[in-house]
C-alpha cells in the first residue's frame, strides 16, 4: 500500500515563507539529481541546463478569487472561487455559519463596499457550490474587478498591494487560476532573457490552478484519493515545439507541477497530443512519465499530492532526503519560498516503507 504517512516530514513553522523576496530570482535553488544534492541560486539556472533544452511554463493568470458578502438572512459569508465552468456558472467554496441550500440568494460585496452583486446558488457538488448571477454583470466580471488575491491558507496575513503583482508570474496571460503556479514566480524578465541567450527554449501551456490544490489527502491509502479537476490547454504549437526539442536530443523541463500534470495528461496515450479539457491526473510513485525530463518546483506540504508527484519523478527516499536537507539548510518553503531543480531518480522504496 502507498501510505499517506510515507510522505510526512518535519517542517519548522518559521520556514514557511510569509512574503516574497525583494527580487524574484534571488531564491535559493536545491538541485536533486543522480542521488546527489547541490546548493545554488535560481539566477544560476542556465548553468544546470544545456543549449537546446526547453522550459515549459504555465501562463495562467491568478484572478482575485476571494469575496465577502452575506445571505438573504443577513448571515456573513466568504466565497472562494474554485473555477469557472464552460456554461458560465461559477464553482466556489462558501464559508458561513450554515451552508446555503439550492435557490438561496446571496450578495457579494466589493472590497470597498461600494458595489455588490447578487447570485443564486443553483446546486452543490460535494464541497463546491454552483452559482449564477441574477443580473447583467457576470460573476466572473465582478470577481475580476472586486475580489481579493487568494493567498494560500498557510500565509498567515491578509494580501496587500504588492501581492497583486508578486503572486503572479511575469508571463501570466490567461485569467482563470485561483492559486499561482508558484515555480514560475522565480522568473523575472532578466532571467527569461538570460535563458534565451543561453539557447534555452520556452513553451507555454495553460492549466488554471484550482483551490483544490490545497485540499488535504484524507485517506490512509493514497490510491483511494480522488484528485480535483482543473482546466488545461496544450496547443498544437506546444506539441510541435516539444516534439522538435525531443527530436534533436534536447530535454523538456517543466516549470512547476502544473506543467508536469498538463503535459503528462496530454500524453496519456503515450504520445503528446493537443488537449483542451480537464485533468484529474494523480501522479504517484510507479507512474510512467512520457514527456517530462526534469522539473523546477517549489517545496510542497507534507502528505500533499504535489509531494507525491515529485516523489514519483525523483524517488520517494531521494525526495524526502532532499527535503530534510532543505530544512537543515533553512530553505524557505511553499508558495513564496525557494525552488528545487529535480532530475529523474529512483530508490528502493517507491511504494512503501524505508
Amino acid at each position: 500500500m502507498n501510505k499517506l504517512s510515507d510522505y510526512q516530514y518535519d517542517l519548522p513553522e518559521e520556514l514557511i515563507a510569509q512574503s516574497p523576496l525583494t527580487n524574484r530570482s534571488d531564491s535559493r535553488l536545491l538541485v536533486l539529481g543522480d542521488n546527489a544534492l547541490q546548493h545554488d541560486k535560481v539566477t544560476a539556472l542556465s548553468t544546470h541546463l544545456k543549449p537546446g533544452d526547453r522550459l515549459v511554463f504555465n501562463n495562467t493568470r491568478v484572478i482575485p478569487a476571494r469575496l465577502f458578502g452575506h445571505k438573504a438572512s443577513g448571515g456573513k459569508l466568504e466565497l472562494m472561487l474554485e473555477r469557472l465552468t464552460s456554461t458560465g456558472t461559477v464553482l466556489a467554496k462558501i464559508r458561513c455559519s450554515k451552508s446555503p441550500k439550492a435557490n438561496t440568494l446571496i450578495t457579494l460585496d466589493s472590497k470597498d463596499g461600494g458595489q455588490r452583486i447578487e447570485a443564486v446558488v443553483l446546486t452543490r457538488h460535494d464541497d463546491l457550490f454552483e452559482l449564477k448571477e441574477t443580473g447583467e454583470l457576470t460573476l466572473a466580471e465582478f470577481i475580476e474587478q472586486h475580489g481579493d488575491i487568494p493567498l494560500p491558507p498557510y500565509i498567515e496575513r491578509k494580501p496587500d498591494e504588492s501581492d497583486t503583482e508578486r503572486y503572479q508570474t511575469v508571463y501570466a496571460e490567461h485569467p482563470g487560476a485561483v492559486a499561482a503556479p508558484t515555480a514560475g514566480l522565480h522568473f523575472d524578465d532578466a532571467l527569461m532573457a538570460e535563458l534565451q541567450s543561453a539557447g534555452i527554449d520556452s513553451t507555454f501551456i495553460t492549466l488554471h490552478v484550482g483551490a483544490g490544490t490545497f485540499q488535504p489527502v484524507r485517506v490512509d491509502d493514497v490510491s483511494d484519493h480522488v484528485m480535483h479537476a482543473e482546466r488545461v490547454e496544450v496547443l498544437q504549437r506546444a506539441v510541435d515545439e516539444i516534439a522538435a526539442t525531443k527530436h534533436r536530443g534536447g530535454r523538456i523541463i517543466a516549470v512547476g507541477t502544473t506543467c508536469v500534470r498538463s503535459l503528462e495528461t496530454a500524453a496519456v496515450s503515450g504520445q503528446l497530443q493537443p488537449l483542451d479539457g480537464e485533468t484529474r491526473l494523480f501522479i504517484t510513485p510507479g507512474f510512467k512519465f512520457n514527456v517530462v525530463d526534469g522539473m523546477l518546483t517549489n517545496f510542497h506540504l507534507p502528505e500533499s499530492t504535489l509531494l507525491m508527484l515529485v516523489s514519483a519523478f525523483a524517488g520517494r527516499c531521494n525526495t524526502l532526503a532532499a527535503y530534510r536537507e532543505a530544512v537543515d539548510q533553512q530553505y524557505r518553503f511553499f508558495s513564496y519560498g525557494d525552488a528545487m531543480l529535480v532530475w529523474p531518480g529512483s530508490d528502493n522504496a517507491e511504494s512503501g516503507g524505508e
